[in-house]
Order: C-alpha cells, then sequence, then structure tokens
C-alpha cells in the first residue's frame, strides 16, 4: 500500500517576488480559489518586516479574507523571527509556522537579518 502523498501549495512565495503590490482583495480571491482544490497546506503568507517584504505587508488582511470552509486545508504562515510568530499566534486559522532556516550564513543572514546561530 502507498503512502498518501500530503501536496503543499506556496504561492507566498511566488507573492512576495512581484515588483507592484498586489493588492489584497486579489490575493484573497487567489487563495481561496486555491481552498477549493483541496491541498493539504497552503503557505498564505508571511509575518515579516513590510520594509523587507512589502508584498507581504498585508498578510493580516489578507488572512481575514480567507475562506476555509470545511476543506481541510491547513494553513502556514512563515515567520523570520519571535515578533512575527508573536504577530501570527493571534490568528487561530493558522496551523503551521514556517521558519526560512539556511545552511548558508548568507542566504540566512539576507533571508533573516540574523546568523545561522542566533
Amino acid at each position: 500500500m502507498a503512502k498518501p502523498i500530503k501536496l503543499i501549495e506556496c504561492p507566498r512565495d511566488a507573492m512576495q517576488g512581484w515588483p507592484e503590490f498586489i493588492p489584497t482583495a486579489i490575493k484573497a480571491e487567489y487563495l481561496n480559489a486555491l481552498l477549493k482544490v483541496g491541498f493539504d497546506t497552503l503557505d498564505f503568507g508571511s509575518f515579516v518586516s513590510p520594509k523587507a517584504i512589502p508584498q507581504m505587508k498585508d498578510t493580516a488582511e489578507v488572512l481575514k479574507k480567507i475562506q476555509k470552509g470545511d476543506a481541510g486545508t491547513k494553513l502556514l504562515a512563515i515567520v523570520a523571527n519571535l515578533r512575527g510568530a508573536e504577530d501570527a499566534l493571534d490568528f487561530e486559522e493558522i496551523d503551521y509556522l514556517g521558519y526560512p532556516f539556511s545552511v548558508s550564513e548568507e542566504f540566512q543572514k539576507r533571508n533573516t537579518n540574523a546568523g545561522i546561530l542566533e
């Protein structure tokens, strides 16, 4: 018997790379459409500094517009530090927190403003 496969969709990664700000309503509409697909987990946003990732400055507002319904999809938010984690904990809809850890010291510093040991 084959092990079940978990499908995780990560639109957050693609959205945060767009140079023009994607309006909150459009993000929410797209995420709500993805929730209907039936992914196990949806990496929907991040609680990070708006200076570092301007595209994610509206994650809390996007989350308020997400309609999980009966999809069974779990929501994953990325956090880069304790403050981001504390902000994310204000939302019971979030099932998982992810942390962008890298084995590259330089990449870790660029991604989180902290080194690997920090």
